[in-house]
Order: structure tokens, then C-alpha cells, then sequence
């Protein structure tokens, strides 16, 4: 029999912009003392550690941790790109569930530059080899970034299907500012009003601007998941507890479908929401909260449809229905998501768990869902993965 994984601590450090930052293994570092102090436990009692970052040399999450504490435990460095630290989540989850462990740390850190994220290493071939040229292939935009034809050519692509207005991204960007307000751990505390994204600065005319995408962040985020076991013998705090949990890659729809939705993941998140809504038992109408993948505006909205918040095409209607908000059918991103929040890539994943767990506590504050029960988690990466995890209150 498998154990249940209870988060018994978060911790998450405001998010700011490049060079406004700390060092990646302080940021890192901050976050897991959070998280400890959040559980209620030292460091000594963490039997594994499973840390996320992107832009980083090998073992950097030994460097995060050292001061932390030097207690000899494994400790594996993770990097799945935008999805990295839900991967570590993943993989604290199953070491709890499969017995290898009771008490084990995910921590997520991400120290980036200003800028359009590029390759690191150009002696090589890229990982998003297929991804370029699938783009090349569909998007026609000479001289837009890469990142922003993905995104930018997954929302043209249900603007094209559906007559989705290119206002329905800038509503999805206004709802974010609102939510992001009330976070003080947000990078944009700013509200804006659809209007105002509509004229700000033109990235791609008649497909985004530049307040529909994610700004580059730094910061860090941590969570402490425990065993029933374990949580019973320290004391331990057991209001939330993973529920199910699916990570997915890519299948052959991702290239063969000539559709730069699925080439950005749509069938990946989809196919990894169903397998958790199936293990737990629910369905979408279910959920209260929601933190998803909002890097651009246009994920946010094709992802209400991947993840069965609403029907196919019915994005739009959605947003203008108010249901991806307060006193709608549900919250999406109270956080102010990626694009209000910010998105420091290896500590994303672990924001969100950071936002869903205080929401099912019923301690965020301002941000808060009234009787939250159900949260669920959506956190992408393209080249890819996608980790989609329900969080419930027990």
C-alpha cells in the first residue's frame, strides 16, 4: 500500500527582477528555511531533497542547501525547463509514496539575466530542434523571438479556429493584475484594465503585446512533503494532502497535428488532467482553485480548454462570463500567475504548490478562495513535460 504525501511546509521568497535579486543559493537557501519553519521541522529530519533550476551548473542545489545544513542525504538536481520545479515535486511525491522516504524537501530557485530566454550552450544540437522548425513551419513571423511565436502562434491558432478576439488575452492579463495586487510575493502588484494591455507596446500586431508575456524573474519557492507516518509521529500538519499527481511529455500530436496549440503542450496538459482528475475521482467541475501555466497569456486561455475548465472554442466566453475569477466557477491564478507574479523558471512550479496549499489551509490572506477544498496545479515545459497535480483539503 502506497503512503499517502501531505505538505506539511511551504515557503516562498518575493520575486523580483534580474539584478534587483540575491545570489541564486541564498534565494535558494531563504526558501527552504521558510519551508522547515512553515513545517515545523529541522533540517536534520529531511531524508531527500530534490532541487530545481534551470540556468545553473550541475549541483547547484547542493550549494543551496549546504547552509542550510550538510546532513549527508541524497540530493538531485532537476531541470525540465519551465515545468522544473513541479518536477522535483514529482519526484519528492513518489519518493514519499513508494516508501524510499517519509520526509523529503522540493526547492525551486532561478537566478535569471534581462531578456528573451536563449541557449546556453550553441555548440550543440538544441533540444527544441523540432520545436523551431515546427514553428518555422506554421508561424509565419520573421523576427519575432521563438518564445513568442510558440505561445503567440498557439493563440493565433484558436484565435483562427474559434474567432477568439485578441481582447480575450488582454482580459486574461487585466484578471492576473487584479489577483496579483493583493500578493505581496508578486513581482507586478500594479492592476491594469484590458484597455491598457490592448495599447501597450506591440510585440506581434494583431497577436500579443508586451504585457501578455511574463517578464524574466528571479526567486526561489520550497515545499516539505511528508508521509501519514510521519506526520502523525512529529505532530505534523496534515490540512493538505496531494490527492494525484501525472507528469506527461510529448506524444506524435505534438509535431503531427500542424497545430502550434499541440506543439505548446495542449495535449500534454489535457492528457495529464485527465489521468489525475480519473485517479481521484472528480472531475473539473470539482475544482475551486486553479494555478496553471500562464507564461504568455494565450496558455492561460487555451489552457482553461486543456484542462476541461470549459468546453472547446468556449475560451472566450469563459473569460467574459467572469468564471475564471472570483465569484465565478473558478479562481484561476490568485496568485497573479506568471505574468503578474513573475516566473523564475525552477521556482515556478513550487509557487504555485506554495499559493494552492496556503489556499486549502484557508491562510492566504487576501488572496484567499472562500472554502477552497480542491486546488489544482498546471505547470508546462515545452521540449516537454507537463505536471498537473491535485491538491485537497483532508
Amino acid at each position: 500500500m502506497t503512503s499517502r504525501t501531505y505538505v506539511a511546509g511551504v515557503g516562498m521568497i518575493p520575486f523580483v527582477k534580474p539584478g534587483a535579486n540575491a545570489p541564486y543559493h541564498v534565494m535558494g537557501a531563504e526558501a527552504a528555511r521558510l519551508a522547515l519553519a512553515d513545517a515545523g521541522l529541522d533540517y536534520g529530519r529531511v531524508q531527500q531533497a530534490y532541487v530545481g533550476y534551470v540556468y545553473g551548473d550541475s549541483t547547484c542545489g547542493q550549494r543551496a542547501l549546504y547552509p542550510v545544513g550538510m546532513t549527508g542525504i541524497p540530493i538531485v538536481n532537476v531541470n525540465n525547463n519551465c515545468s522544473t520545479g513541479s518536477t522535483a515535486l514529482f519526484l519528492a511525491r513518489q519518493a514519499i509514496e513508494s516508501g524510499a522516504a517519509d520526509c523529503v524537501m522540493a526547492l525551486g530557485f532561478e537566478q535569471m539575466k534581462p531578456g528573451a530566454l536563449g541557449a546556453v550552450f550553441t555548440d550543440r544540437p538544441s533540444a527544441f530542434d523540432d520545436f523551431d522548425a515546427a514553428a518555422d513551419k506554421l508561424v509565419d513571423a520573421p523576427g519575432v523571438p521563438l518564445a513568442l511565436r510558440y505561445f503567440g502562434g498557439a493563440g493565433l491558432s484558436h484565435m483562427k479556429k474559434y474567432g477568439t478576439p485578441l481582447s480575450a488575452f488582454a482580459k486574461v492579463r487585466a484578471k492576473a493584475s487584479r489577483h496579483a495586487k493583493n500578493n505581496p510575493l508578486a513581482l507586478f502588484r500594479k492592476e491594469v484594465t484590458a484597455d491598457d494591455v490592448m495599447n501597450d507596446q506591440v510585440i506581434w500586431p494583431g497577436v500579443m503585446t508586451r504585457l501578455m508575456a511574463c517578464p524574466p524573474t528571479c526567486g526561489g519557492a520550497a515545499a516539505i512533503l511528508v508521509s501519514e507516518k510521519f506526520a502523525d509521529q512529529h505532530g505534523l500538519n496534515k490540512q493538505v494532502r496531494i490527492a494525484a499527481q501525472a507528469m506527461t511529455t510529448d506524444t506524435p500530436s505534438t509535431f503531427g497535428a500542424d497545430d502550434m496549440m499541440q506543439v505548446v503542450g495542449y495535449d500534454m496538459a489535457r492528457d495529464a488532467a485527465n489521468k489525475v482528475y480519473e485517479a481521484a475521482g472528480i472531475g473539473p467541475k470539482d475544482l475551486d482553485v486553479v494555478e496553471l501555466h500562464d507564461c504568455f497569456a494565450h496558455n492561460e486561455l487555451i489552457t482553461y480548454e486543456g484542462l476541461s475548465l470549459c468546453a472547446q472554442g468556449e475560451a472566450a466566453k469563459f473569460i467574459d462570463d467572469g468564471d475564471n475569477t472570483y465569484g465565478g466557477k473558478f479562481v484561476t491564478n490568485p496568485s497573479g500567475g506568471l505574468l503578474s507574479k513573475g516566473h523564475p523558471l525552477g521556482a515556478t512550479g513550487l509557487a504555485q504548490c506554495y499559493e494552492l496549499t496556503r489556499q486549502l489551509r484557508g491562510t492566504a490572506s487576501a488572496t484567499q478562495v472562500e472554502g477552497a477544498r480542491l486546488g489544482l496545479q498546471h505547470n508546462l515545459g515545452l521540449g516537454g513535460a507537463c505536471v498537473v497535480t491535485l491538491y485537497q483539503r483532508a
